[in-house]
């Protein structure tokens, strides 16, 4: 991708998930989100997705980027988000970090109450049964990084009820 820093572990399941970063995760409650970046095309000011959305709480940054149906990468101060993204010449868009999303500013200043994963299970059979959604808890309401199919998806307010939560550092 180009991303500077950016050297994906990807998981699968909630339980690799926990023992790799559910402490850690857990650690950031109380802490202030202080700023976040997304990668946008240049052109357009279309979010590109398939890049990591970083997260930063007083100066611990958490990446977290989707992939596939069910792997999710939790990367932590790896990512140099004022460096250029290289590698694109070929492509006719431009991607760049920014720090601009209608749905992730509203929590900027706003304390980290908890941070939880979500596992999707429907009713029903479905390709991302199992996938994970990780969940920031704030006062002013819930802010998550699902996955998208193949890509990440932002999601805020209440959750879906096919998710089961798995609390962390209970």
């Amino acid at each position: 991708m180009g991303i500077s820093g950016f050297e994906p572990s990807f998981l699968v399941g909630c339980k690799a998930v926990q023992q790799a970063h559910g402490a850690r995760l857990a650690t950031l409650a109380g802490r202030r989100l202080t700023g976040f970046a997304v990668v946008r095309f240049v052109e357009d000011g279309d979010w590109f997705a398939e890049c990591p959305v970083v997260l930063d709480f007083d100066g611990i940054q958490v990446e977290v980027c989707h992939w596939k149906f069910d792997e999710l990468s939790i990367g932590w101060d790896t990512i140099d988000t004022a460096a250029e993204i290289a590698g694109w010449e070929w492509f006719e868009l431009t991607p760049r970090w920014s720090q601009h999303d209608e749905r992730l500013q509203p929590f900027v200043g706003q304390e980290l109450r908890e941070v939880a994963l979500l596992e999707w299970r429907p009713a029903g059979p479905g390709l991302a049964a199992g996938s994970l959604v990780v969940e920031f808890a704030f006062a002013g309401g819930c802010l998550r990084i699902a996955n998208g199919l193949d890509e990440n998806r932002i999601e805020v307010g209440g959750s879906r009820p096919d998710y089961v939560r798995h609390r962390l550092g209970c």
